[in-house]
């Protein structure tokens, strides 16, 4: 009995402790915030920030609070201190070795006496030392003194002032000059398993002379801002540093992910380097368009049941959106964008992440700064503008985005309850992004098949003013040296494109070839509008059905005898293709043309025809 009674006195005893130890380390901040000044107040501003209730939280810089797991900051600054000065003397005189050390770090020179087995921390990651650090297994870390002391002294700088100027007073990540949180994207070894904890940061480069003075003021106002809104991720951070550019002679920022590397060690890692433009480029507003939707895909790709392959695709189209914001002047790379959200929304047409919704609506300028002046280019834009009519003022009728996907109000068709809601399926969705070829014939043969239902006498695609296919780059179809996949592509990212009051656009045009005459007498007899006054052709499905199945003289033969009805005839009697150049040929139909090349087709197939007949 005594023994539970001395047991249960020491258990009771212990909690009061705990209870009280508890009490006075939440009040340890508080009497030192308000009664500290001088280099106590620096070093404790810039390792801990207090939230209005008193709480701290860490900047990822120093660790939580000045320490990376057991390794001490402070401990092993003064460490460091005493091998390069003698502190035992009043004056403080330089060791043997600080000199050399001194010349490296400043100066990038060339010694051999590195502080072997020293830590380091999160700071310097290539030094750091462990498995395969070296040409053995394992080995030590490799230290520079000067490197630390000098990191230590430049750290003090980085305070919380900057809190007030950043999104969240209690985030830890706010809490920093230019620190957002992290993001699995723009660099080699990004992983989309991988999110930092700790966020990121990214440090300021300048080229002129700075006084101590103004990097404190340029450091206490670190921040990045897109109009009213703070940047709260790269992707914020790198569209307003491309954007407005930056002031106080910033050429440029190096990005540092939090990261954990060898093991469960949070390093600082390197991620590369974002210059700042010497010139505001207007385009990269363009990305302002992504920037909800690539939120939502985030989301989605951060679900417990995600797929590997969305995951992947989100991590690149993160990747791409980086690289854009770095060099907005490359149309490559802009199309690199519009294929990555493509081959999203092709996922996403099939039920994998459709709750982000399909690719937002584009603003036109997009056309501007996409155009690299390729016939791939030209064909995705006049294929993505195609509907069955365009009646004035008003909307185009049936657009070919309904091919692609069935939308409702800007968002996925959907059937079912919110738990468990799924695409609704739709005969028109005739596009699954897997051979080019087939998604432009069963668009053509797709389209015949509804006419009456669309209401429409022609062949029910148009082109939209100003976007129609030109006579060179349907032969490029036609010759089957055309990248018809990208087109495709490029041409489901086009599809979101508001072109409601853009003007024509200056995509350019090549000039030269043309496509054989006998696919031209097959164009003529597919035309959505009259082809002679007055005299509208009605579209024979049996064509593009014979020329999908590979009989081109079949086609060519129906399409003859209808042109022969309206009084055109032909100079090219007959033709005889291979089945898979007579499927090219009916791919091509899926490309509109404009009326006056439809006019340029009929002189060089009947230059005897006149309308007067």
């Amino acid at each position: 009995t005594t023994a539970i009674h001395l047991r249960n006195n020491a258990n009771a005893r212990l909690a009061a402790a705990e209870r009280n130890f508890k009490r006075l380390k939440g009040d340890l901040f508080n009497p030192a915030r308000r009664n500290w000044r001088g280099p106590h107040s620096e070093w404790m501003s810039a390792a801990l920030v207090l939230d209005a209730n008193g709480e701290p939280s860490y900047p990822a810089l120093l660790g939580t609070g000045g320490n990376d797991g057991r390794l001490d900051f402070t401990n092993n600054f003064m460490q460091q201190l005493r091998e390069l000065f003698d502190v035992s003397s009043l004056e403080g005189i330089p060791t043997l070795k600080a000199r050399n050390w001194l010349n490296g770090s400043l100066w990038d020179g060339a010694y051999d006496d590195y502080q072997k087995g020293a830590a380091i921390g999160q700071f310097s990651p290539g030094a750091a030392g462990g498995a395969n650090s070296s040409n053995g297994c394992n080995d030590d870390s490799l230290v520079n003194p000067f490197d630390f002391v000098l990191m230590f002294e430049g750290a003090v700088c980085m305070r919380s002032s900057a809190t007030n100027t950043m999104q969240n007073r209690s985030s830890s990540r706010a809490a920093a000059p230019f620190a957002q949180s992290g993001e699995s994207a723009g660099f080699v070894s990004a992983s989309s398993k991988e999110d930092s904890a700790r966020g990121e940061q990214w440090m300021p480069l300048w080229c002129q002379p700075l006084s101590y003075l103004e990097l404190r003021q340029l450091l206490a106002e670190g921040r990045a801002q897109i109009g009213k809104k703070i940047a709260k991720d790269p992707f914020d951070f790198a569209r307003a540093v491309a954007r407005m550019g930056a002031a106080r002679g910033i050429v440029a920022f190096q990005r540092f992910g939090y990261i954990e590397r060898n093991g469960q060690a949070n390093l600082a890692v390197p991620l590369g380097r974002f210059v700042v433009p010497e010139r505001t480029l207007q385009a990269v507003g363009n990305l302002d368009n992504l920037e909800v939707w690539l939120m939502r895909l985030k989301r989605v790709a951060r679900e417990k049941d995600a797929s590997t392959r969305i995951k992947t695709a989100v991590q690149n189209l993160a990747n791409v959106v980086l690289d854009v914001a770095q060099q907005p002047n490359r149309a490559s790379l802009w199309q690199s964008l519009l294929i990555a959200a493509a081959n999203i929304e092709a996922m996403q047409a099939s039920g994998t992440g459709f709750s982000a919704g399909p690719i937002p609506k584009l603003r036109a300028e997009w056309i501007a700064a996409a155009n690299d002046g390729s016939a791939e280019f030209r064909l995705a834009l006049a294929f993505a503008a195609q509907a069955a009519e365009f009646p004035k003022g008003k909307a185009p009728q049936h657009p070919v985005r309904g091919h692609f996907q069935t939308l409702k109000l800007g968002r996925f068709a959907t059937s079912g309850s919110l738990g468990s809601q799924r695409l609704l399926p739709e005969p028109q969705v005739v596009i699954n992004q897997r051979v080019a070829i087939d998604d432009c014939i069963a668009i053509v043969n797709r389209r015949l098949v509804d006419r009456s239902k669309l209401g429409v006498a022609g062949f029910p695609l148009d082109a939209r003013r100003g976007y129609a296919a030109n006579a060179t780059d349907l032969a490029a179809v036609l010759n089957g040296t055309l990248d018809l996949q990208r087109t495709l592509l490029l041409a489901r990212a086009f599809c979101a494109l508001d072109l409601s009051a853009a003007k024509r656009p200056e995509i350019g045009a090549s000039a030269g070839a043309f496509p054989d005459d006998a696919w031209m007498v097959i164009r003529l007899s597919l035309l959505p509008w009259p082809l002679i006054e007055g005299k509208q052709i009605p579209p024979d499905p049996a064509i593009a059905r014979r020329l999908s199945a590979g009989d081109a003289a079949g086609a060519f033969a129906l399409a003859r005898l209808r042109l022969g009805a309206h009084g055109i005839h032909p100079t090219v009697r007959q033709t005889s293709q291979p089945p898979e150049i007579a499927r090219l040929w009916a791919a091509a139909l899926a490309f509109p043309i404009s009326q006056r090349t439809a006019s340029t087709f009929l002189k060089r197939i009947d230059p005897n025809f006149s309308s007067t007949q």
